[in-house]
Protein backbone atom coordinates (compact mmCIF):
# COMPACT_ATOMS: atom_id res chain seq x y z
CA UNK A 1 0.00 0.00 0.00
CA UNK A 2 2.61 2.34 0.77
CA UNK A 3 3.81 2.01 -2.93
CA UNK A 4 0.90 3.88 -4.25
CA UNK A 5 0.90 6.63 -1.60
CA UNK A 6 2.47 9.05 -3.44
CA UNK A 7 0.44 12.42 -2.13
CA UNK A 8 -0.68 12.99 1.19
CA UNK A 9 -4.02 15.48 2.53
CA UNK A 10 -3.61 16.68 6.09
CA UNK A 11 -5.87 19.10 8.10
CA UNK A 12 -6.87 20.02 11.22
CA UNK A 13 -10.73 19.53 12.51
CA UNK A 14 -12.53 20.58 15.16
CA UNK A 15 -11.58 22.50 17.90
CA UNK A 16 -8.37 23.90 17.89
CA UNK A 17 -5.70 22.88 20.35
CA UNK A 18 -1.89 23.90 21.10
CA UNK A 19 0.50 21.65 19.36
CA UNK A 20 -1.16 21.12 16.05
CA UNK A 21 1.45 23.07 14.19
CA UNK A 22 4.08 21.02 15.70
CA UNK A 23 1.84 18.19 14.15
CA UNK A 24 1.92 19.49 10.40
CA UNK A 25 5.70 20.01 10.81
CA UNK A 26 6.40 16.63 11.97
CA UNK A 27 4.07 14.88 9.09
CA UNK A 28 5.85 17.50 6.24
CA UNK A 29 9.26 16.44 7.27
CA UNK A 30 8.31 12.83 7.31
CA UNK A 31 6.32 13.03 4.07
CA UNK A 32 8.96 15.23 2.25
CA UNK A 33 12.01 12.73 3.68
CA UNK A 34 10.28 9.29 2.04
CA UNK A 35 9.72 10.94 -1.40
CA UNK A 36 5.90 11.97 -0.83
CA UNK A 37 3.92 15.13 -1.54
CA UNK A 38 1.72 16.66 1.19
CA UNK A 39 -1.01 19.19 0.58
CA UNK A 40 -2.87 21.30 3.05
CA UNK A 41 -6.82 21.17 3.44
CA UNK A 42 -7.88 24.11 5.26
CA UNK A 43 -10.83 24.54 7.28
CA UNK A 44 -11.31 20.92 7.68
CA UNK A 45 -14.37 18.88 6.17
CA UNK A 46 -15.74 22.31 4.73
CA UNK A 47 -12.58 23.20 2.90
CA UNK A 48 -12.09 19.59 1.76
CA UNK A 49 -16.00 19.71 0.17
CA UNK A 50 -14.99 23.60 -1.72
CA UNK A 51 -11.57 22.25 -2.90
CA UNK A 52 -9.67 24.49 -0.86
CA UNK A 53 -5.91 23.13 -0.79
CA UNK A 54 -3.16 24.49 0.09
CA UNK A 55 0.91 23.98 -0.84
CA UNK A 56 3.26 22.70 2.50
CA UNK A 57 6.59 23.84 2.80
CA UNK A 58 8.67 22.10 4.88
CA UNK A 59 10.63 25.82 6.16
CA UNK A 60 7.94 27.53 6.34
CA UNK A 61 6.22 24.56 8.50
CA UNK A 62 9.43 24.58 10.90
CA UNK A 63 8.88 28.70 11.80
CA UNK A 64 5.37 27.81 12.68
CA UNK A 65 6.08 25.17 15.64
CA UNK A 66 5.95 27.60 18.46
CA UNK A 67 2.55 29.21 17.80
CA UNK A 68 -1.02 28.17 18.94
CA UNK A 69 -3.64 27.37 16.97
CA UNK A 70 -3.77 25.69 13.75
CA UNK A 71 -2.12 27.73 10.38
CA UNK A 72 -4.71 25.57 8.02
CA UNK A 73 -7.83 26.84 10.26
CA UNK A 74 -10.38 24.71 11.48
CA UNK A 75 -13.85 24.43 11.73
CA UNK A 76 -16.83 22.48 11.99
CA UNK A 77 -19.16 20.97 8.83
CA UNK A 78 -22.80 19.93 9.08
CA UNK A 79 -22.25 19.38 5.33
CA UNK A 80 -20.12 16.30 5.85
CA UNK A 81 -22.46 15.24 8.13
CA UNK A 82 -24.36 14.21 4.77
CA UNK A 83 -23.50 11.78 1.96
CA UNK A 84 -23.66 14.71 -0.17
CA UNK A 85 -20.69 16.43 1.30
CA UNK A 86 -18.51 13.25 1.80
CA UNK A 87 -18.92 12.81 -1.92
CA UNK A 88 -18.37 16.36 -2.98
CA UNK A 89 -14.65 15.99 -0.60
CA UNK A 90 -13.91 12.77 -2.65
CA UNK A 91 -14.17 14.11 -5.81
CA UNK A 92 -11.83 16.82 -4.65
CA UNK A 93 -9.41 14.80 -3.26
CA UNK A 94 -9.38 12.56 -6.26
CA UNK A 95 -9.09 16.16 -8.86
CA UNK A 96 -6.08 16.63 -6.59
CA UNK A 97 -4.60 13.47 -6.60
CA UNK A 98 -4.38 12.64 -2.96
CA UNK A 99 -4.05 9.35 -2.11
CA UNK A 100 -4.77 9.32 1.87
CA UNK A 101 -5.26 11.77 4.35
CA UNK A 102 -3.91 12.73 8.03
CA UNK A 103 -6.74 14.19 10.38
CA UNK A 104 -5.69 15.95 13.88
CA UNK A 105 -8.54 16.59 15.74
CA UNK A 106 -11.20 14.88 18.11
CA UNK A 107 -13.52 12.33 18.30
CA UNK A 108 -16.40 14.16 16.39
CA UNK A 109 -13.08 14.09 13.06
CA UNK A 110 -12.35 10.33 13.60
CA UNK A 111 -16.23 9.80 13.36
CA UNK A 112 -16.33 11.64 10.38
CA UNK A 113 -13.36 9.65 8.79
CA UNK A 114 -15.21 5.96 9.85
CA UNK A 115 -18.18 7.44 7.55
CA UNK A 116 -15.72 8.71 4.88
CA UNK A 117 -14.21 5.15 4.64
CA UNK A 118 -17.74 3.92 3.37
CA UNK A 119 -17.04 5.30 0.66
CA UNK A 120 -13.85 5.40 -0.28
CA UNK A 121 -10.22 3.01 0.19
CA UNK A 122 -8.15 6.15 0.77
CA UNK A 123 -5.66 5.36 4.13
CA UNK A 124 -6.57 7.38 6.92
CA UNK A 125 -4.67 8.24 9.80
CA UNK A 126 -5.81 10.15 12.63
CA UNK A 127 -3.54 12.23 15.17
CA UNK A 128 -5.60 13.32 18.81
CA UNK A 129 -5.42 16.73 18.62
CA UNK A 130 -8.31 18.35 21.49
CA UNK A 131 -7.41 19.85 25.31
CA UNK A 132 -9.75 17.78 26.90
CA UNK A 133 -8.02 14.88 27.13
CA UNK A 134 -10.84 12.88 26.32
CA UNK A 135 -9.96 10.35 23.95
CA UNK A 136 -8.63 6.52 24.40
CA UNK A 137 -6.09 5.23 22.56
CA UNK A 138 -3.48 7.77 24.11
CA UNK A 139 -2.10 8.97 27.45
CA UNK A 140 -2.38 12.82 26.48
CA UNK A 141 -3.51 14.55 23.63
CA UNK A 142 -2.37 17.54 21.48
CA UNK A 143 -2.91 21.02 23.49
CA UNK A 144 -3.78 19.10 26.82
CA UNK A 145 -0.62 20.51 28.68
CA UNK A 146 -0.68 23.81 27.51
CA UNK A 147 -4.11 24.12 28.44
CA UNK A 148 -3.33 23.06 32.21
CA UNK A 149 -0.53 25.55 32.50
CA UNK A 150 -2.67 28.21 30.83
CA UNK A 151 -5.46 27.49 34.15
CA UNK A 152 -2.47 27.08 36.41
CA UNK A 153 -1.29 30.46 35.72
CA UNK A 154 -4.48 31.71 35.45
CA UNK A 155 -5.78 30.21 38.91
CA UNK A 156 -2.62 31.46 40.57
CA UNK A 157 -3.45 34.85 39.95
CA UNK A 158 -6.62 34.41 40.92
CA UNK A 159 -5.59 33.15 44.60
CA UNK A 160 -3.63 36.39 44.40
CA UNK A 161 -7.23 38.40 44.83
CA UNK A 162 -8.72 35.64 46.66
CA UNK A 163 -6.69 35.89 49.58
CA UNK A 164 -6.60 39.83 49.10
CA UNK A 165 -10.24 39.87 49.81
CA UNK A 166 -10.99 36.12 52.09
CA UNK A 167 -13.01 35.52 48.82
CA UNK A 168 -14.48 32.52 47.62
CA UNK A 169 -13.91 31.71 44.10
CA UNK A 170 -15.70 29.22 41.47
CA UNK A 171 -12.75 28.75 38.45
CA UNK A 172 -15.05 27.13 35.51
CA UNK A 173 -12.15 25.32 33.40
CA UNK A 174 -12.67 23.47 30.33
CA UNK A 175 -13.73 20.17 29.82
CA UNK A 176 -17.16 19.31 28.30
CA UNK A 177 -16.83 15.62 28.87
CA UNK A 178 -13.86 14.92 30.90
CA UNK A 179 -12.40 16.46 34.34
CA UNK A 180 -8.69 15.60 33.23
CA UNK A 181 -8.25 20.17 33.11
CA UNK A 182 -10.13 20.42 36.37
CA UNK A 183 -8.13 17.81 38.14
CA UNK A 184 -4.81 18.61 36.67
CA UNK A 185 -4.92 21.85 37.51
CA UNK A 186 -6.94 22.44 40.70
CA UNK A 187 -4.28 19.74 42.15
CA UNK A 188 -1.67 21.81 40.57
CA UNK A 189 -2.98 25.10 42.14
CA UNK A 190 -3.64 23.23 46.23
CA UNK A 191 -7.52 24.48 44.90
CA UNK A 192 -10.02 23.50 48.44
CA UNK A 193 -12.62 21.50 45.94
CA UNK A 194 -12.51 20.39 42.18
CA UNK A 195 -15.67 19.20 40.32
CA UNK A 196 -15.67 17.23 37.12
CA UNK A 197 -18.57 15.02 35.67
CA UNK A 198 -17.40 11.89 36.09
CA UNK A 199 -17.69 12.86 39.70
CA UNK A 200 -21.09 13.37 42.04
CA UNK A 201 -19.13 13.02 45.40
CA UNK A 202 -16.97 15.60 45.14
CA UNK A 203 -20.24 18.69 45.19
CA UNK A 204 -21.11 16.59 48.53
CA UNK A 205 -17.99 17.46 50.28
CA UNK A 206 -17.36 20.95 48.94
CA UNK A 207 -21.33 21.57 50.24
CA UNK A 208 -19.71 20.34 53.72
CA UNK A 209 -16.56 23.10 53.30
CA UNK A 210 -18.85 25.70 53.11
CA UNK A 211 -21.21 25.09 55.76
CA UNK A 212 -18.43 25.53 57.94
CA UNK A 213 -16.57 28.48 56.09
CA UNK A 214 -16.44 32.01 58.45
CA UNK A 215 -14.96 34.10 56.01
CA UNK A 216 -11.63 33.52 57.69
CA UNK A 217 -9.49 32.51 54.24
CA UNK A 218 -10.10 32.23 50.73
CA UNK A 219 -11.30 28.76 48.99
CA UNK A 220 -11.11 28.27 45.51
CA UNK A 221 -13.02 25.94 43.65
CA UNK A 222 -12.34 24.57 40.36
CA UNK A 223 -15.36 23.63 37.80
CA UNK A 224 -15.30 21.95 34.86
CA UNK A 225 -17.97 23.13 32.30
CA UNK A 226 -19.03 19.69 31.35
CA UNK A 227 -19.80 19.23 35.42
CA UNK A 228 -23.61 18.40 35.87
CA UNK A 229 -24.55 21.25 37.73
CA UNK A 230 -22.47 23.88 35.95
CA UNK A 231 -21.26 27.02 37.71
CA UNK A 232 -24.00 28.71 37.69
CA UNK A 233 -26.06 26.13 39.64
CA UNK A 234 -22.89 25.69 42.25
CA UNK A 235 -22.52 29.21 43.08
CA UNK A 236 -26.43 29.06 43.61
CA UNK A 237 -26.16 26.00 46.35
CA UNK A 238 -23.50 27.47 47.94
CA UNK A 239 -25.15 30.92 48.55
CA UNK A 240 -27.99 28.82 49.97
CA UNK A 241 -25.90 26.74 52.64
CA UNK A 242 -24.08 30.13 53.39
CA UNK A 243 -25.35 32.86 52.66
CA UNK A 244 -22.43 35.10 54.31
CA UNK A 245 -19.86 34.03 51.49
CA UNK A 246 -18.12 36.41 49.66
CA UNK A 247 -18.17 34.87 46.11
CA UNK A 248 -17.11 35.28 42.98
CA UNK A 249 -16.95 33.33 39.85
CA UNK A 250 -14.36 33.60 36.95
CA UNK A 251 -15.12 31.47 33.26
CA UNK A 252 -11.38 31.25 32.07
CA UNK A 253 -13.08 30.27 28.76
CA UNK A 254 -11.40 29.67 25.41
CA UNK A 255 -8.01 31.25 26.66
CA UNK A 256 -7.18 27.72 27.48
CA UNK A 257 -7.34 26.92 23.79
CA UNK A 258 -4.59 29.55 22.64
CA UNK A 259 -0.56 30.69 23.36
CA UNK A 260 2.26 29.20 22.20
CA UNK A 261 1.88 25.26 22.84
CA UNK A 262 4.30 24.22 25.60
CA UNK A 263 7.38 22.14 25.10
CA UNK A 264 5.64 19.06 25.57
CA UNK A 265 3.52 19.49 23.57
CA UNK A 266 5.29 20.94 20.76
CA UNK A 267 7.11 17.26 21.13
CA UNK A 268 4.15 15.67 21.09
CA UNK A 269 2.77 17.10 18.07
CA UNK A 270 6.24 16.26 16.11
CA UNK A 271 6.01 12.69 17.29
CA UNK A 272 2.36 11.91 16.20
CA UNK A 273 2.97 13.59 12.93
CA UNK A 274 6.49 11.87 12.03
CA UNK A 275 4.20 8.78 13.29
CA UNK A 276 1.29 9.36 11.18
CA UNK A 277 3.46 8.93 7.70
CA UNK A 278 5.23 6.38 9.41
CA UNK A 279 1.85 3.95 9.61
CA UNK A 280 1.14 4.97 6.06
CA UNK A 281 4.33 3.55 5.16
CA UNK A 282 3.21 0.42 6.89
CA UNK A 283 0.35 0.28 4.91
CA UNK A 284 -1.88 1.47 8.42
CA UNK A 285 -5.33 2.94 7.77
CA UNK A 286 -8.47 4.07 9.70
CA UNK A 287 -6.35 4.17 12.99
CA UNK A 288 -4.74 6.85 15.32
CA UNK A 289 -1.35 7.55 16.45
CA UNK A 290 -1.05 8.04 19.84
CA UNK A 291 1.78 7.69 23.28
CA UNK A 292 0.72 5.16 25.93
CA UNK A 293 3.68 4.65 28.72
CA UNK A 294 5.50 7.14 26.29
CA UNK A 295 5.65 4.30 23.46
CA UNK A 296 3.92 5.24 20.03
CA UNK A 297 0.67 2.91 19.17
CA UNK A 298 -2.07 2.57 16.97
CA UNK A 299 -5.60 2.69 17.65
CA UNK A 300 -8.37 1.35 15.09
CA UNK A 301 -10.67 4.66 15.16
CA UNK A 302 -13.63 2.33 16.64
CA UNK A 303 -12.26 2.10 19.71
CA UNK A 304 -10.83 5.72 19.80
CA UNK A 305 -14.51 7.33 19.63
CA UNK A 306 -15.73 6.60 22.68
CA UNK A 307 -14.86 8.86 25.66
CA UNK A 308 -13.08 7.33 28.51
CA UNK A 309 -13.39 8.04 32.21
CA UNK A 310 -10.77 9.73 34.52
CA UNK A 311 -8.47 6.92 35.72
CA UNK A 312 -8.63 5.48 38.62
CA UNK A 313 -5.48 6.80 40.33
CA UNK A 314 -7.11 10.34 39.61
CA UNK A 315 -10.39 9.54 41.18
CA UNK A 316 -8.29 8.32 44.65
CA UNK A 317 -6.21 11.30 44.45
CA UNK A 318 -9.45 13.64 44.88
CA UNK A 319 -10.72 11.38 47.62
CA UNK A 320 -7.32 11.56 49.16
CA UNK A 321 -7.13 15.20 48.93
CA UNK A 322 -10.52 16.29 49.35
CA UNK A 323 -12.45 14.44 51.98
CA UNK A 324 -14.40 15.95 54.43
Amino acid sequence: MSERIKHIGIFTSGGDSPGMNAALHGAAKAALANGMRISGVSRGYEGMIDGDFISLNEKDLQRTVHKGGTILKTARSDRFRKEEGRKAALKNLEKKGIDALIAIGGDGTFRGMLAFSELCTLPFIGIPGTIDNDLAGTDYTLGFDTAVNTAIENIDKIRDTAESHNRVFLVEVMGRDSGYIAIHSGLGTGADGILIPESSEDFNRLLEKIRHYHSQEELIVIVSEGDELGVGPVASKIREVNPSVDLRISILGHVQRGGHPSAFDRMLGIRLGVASVKALLEGQKNVMAGIVNNSLTLTPFEKVVKQHQVDAELQELLTLFYLK
